[in-house]
């Protein structure tokens, strides 16, 4: 029903270690927003010793700490994208991940339009050779507190981008967390986009922790995802108050 996003879980362990941290723990899949500091045959060889895989991961993303978040809306940018891309698909067909966050960009208010349309065109571009390798792409709406500039910032907009691109393989990445705080009226958006919603993560609202604190009531969120139809597992994308291990106990509390 759940599995851990190792950027924000099992980060007491370096990250080649924190594949067996969440085998220990009962997990057979992780999601690895960032694998490659990791050289992709040393990473085939540790995910096999671990017996664990990567059902989802992120474009490249550059550095947050110099405003950088992503490139497929970053107009200027369009051939560090694509190097970018194809640096995720070449890890994604070898190690079978089906599901990439591509991550649009940090922007000035004035650039938001050609950006908008930059991002358009970079995921028309590569939205065909995704859908041979069978790879879901996922746009996801970041809210304006935590990363002022970021692209996309709601539901609404990612619905219409999806829209406007016209690819079934591109789909909305629902982070409960993240449209909590820009937008709430959660179990209606769940709702209202049933029909493109291709992944789902959860953390307590509003200091991100484990989901069992805040405002959200996750058992009435849970529910509504298993009505419209979402299978998938939920991904933890939450910074654990203490030891991730011990964390992982409030889940029980979620049970629907």
């Amino acid at each position: 029903m759940f599995y851990p996003n190792i950027g924000f879980l099992f980060t007491e362990y370096p990250l080649a270690q924190r594949f067996a941290a969440a085998k220990q723990c009962g997990f057979d899949i992780v999601e690895c927003p960032n694998p490659y500091s990791i050289p992709l045959d040393e990473l085939t060889l540790l995910l096999k010793n671990s017996r664990v895989s990567i059902a989802s991961m992120n474009t490249p993303s550059g550095d947050p700490a110099q405003g950088e978040f992503g490139f497929a809306g970053v107009p200027g940018k369009e051939a560090v994208f694509l190097a970018h891309w194809q640096m995720a698909l070449a890890y994604a067909t070898a190690l079978g991940v089906k599901k990439i966050h591509v991550t649009a960009g940090i922007v000035e208010p004035q650039q938001r339009q050609a950006a908008l349309a930059t991002l358009v065109k970079n995921l028309r571009a590569i939205a065909q050779q995704a859908a041979a390798a069978d790879i879901i792409l996922l746009l996801e709406p970041i809210n304006q507190r935590d990363m002022p500039g970021y692209l996309v910032s709601h539901s609404d907009r990612v619905a219409q981008l999806i829209g406007e691109i016209g690819a079934d393989n591109i789909k909305l990445l629902f982070d409960v967390y993240h449209i909590q705080i820009m937008e709430g009226d959660l179990i209606n958006r769940i709702e209202r986009y049933a029909e493109i919603i291709g992944h789902v993560q959860i953390a307590g609202i509003p200091a991100r922790n484990e989901p069992d604190e805040g405002e959200v009531n996750f058992r009435a969120v849970i529910s509504a995802f298993k009505r419209i139809g979402f299978r998938d597992p939920i991904a933890l994308e939450y910074r654990p108050r203490g030891k991730t291990e011990e964390g992982l106990n409030t889940l029980k509390t979620l049970a629907v």
